[in-house]
């Protein structure tokens, strides 16, 4: 079993330059989180995950303001392959799901060092675009391959 890194590729492709805004705008809420502990913004970022996740941007509040702050400040698209960037939605909603879950369950603990994960993860996207799902995104390969292997051979 060879592990190298490996991004999911996909048909779209995505503004590079509006994925780190995105990023940006979760590391913000997840501090305004951390300091206020309101719910309410964990919710939201679940539900900005969910549209990113299932591509559909146009349905994402962090997008559509990304998109208009880089048109604002003048900067050019770069596009690069959007796969990496909906498998890291389809993470940061699991991400939002467990941290409401935990708050909701009074483990404080857990939804604390989630949340600061998940800003960490999103820090370095928006700080030096280094996506942490690329680095994670082949071992997700190798457990489903290995999960698939096992119930091909149960059978």
């Amino acid at each position: 079993m060879k592990l190298n890194a490996v991004c999911p590729i996909s048909d779209r492709r995505v503004d590079e330059n509006v994925t780190r805004f995105n990023a940006l705008l979760t590391v913000l809420f997840l501090f305004a989180f951390v300091l206020t502990n309101q719910i309410v913004l964990i919710l939201i970022l679940a539900i900005d995950f969910a549209a990113r996740g299932a591509k559909r941007p146009e349905y994402s509040p962090f997008a559509q303001l990304s998109i208009r702050l880089t048109g604002w400040l003048g900067i050019a698209p770069k596009m690069i392959n959007g796969g990496p960037k909906f498998f890291a939605a389809r993470i940061g909603f699991l991400f939002s799901v467990v941290i409401l879950l935990a708050n909701i369950s009074g483990i404080l603990w857990l939804q604390y060092t989630l949340a600061a994960v998940f800003a960490l993860c999103a820090l370095l996207e928006a700080a030096f675009a280094f996506c942490v799902a690329c680095q994670i995104y082949p071992f997700f390969l190798n457990v489903t391959y290995l999960f698939s292997k096992t119930e091909k051979q149960s059978v």
